[in-house]
């Protein structure tokens, strides 16, 4: 997966998992708010592999001349 992509689909899981949190508060389900938080960390982790990803390919740039 691209970085971008996965700076994508983070994004998409944080969003999706904020909304399910938002559900679980007014309606008082803690398995939905379980799953709401637990998406929005997945997002989070997506987010940053594509963030790692970026910082890779920018030294490997670099080190190889081509920035």
């Amino acid at each position: 997966m691209s970085s971008t992509t996965d700076k994508i689909k983070g994004l998409a899981n944080e969003a999706v998992g904020n909304v399910k949190q938002g559900i679980g508060n007014a309606t008082g389900n803690d398995k939905m708010k379980a799953e709401g938080h637990a998406q929005e960390l997945k997002g989070e982790a997506q987010k940053t592999t594509g963030d790692v990803k970026d910082s890779a390919k920018h030294v490997a740039d670099k080190v190889t001349g081509k920035a």
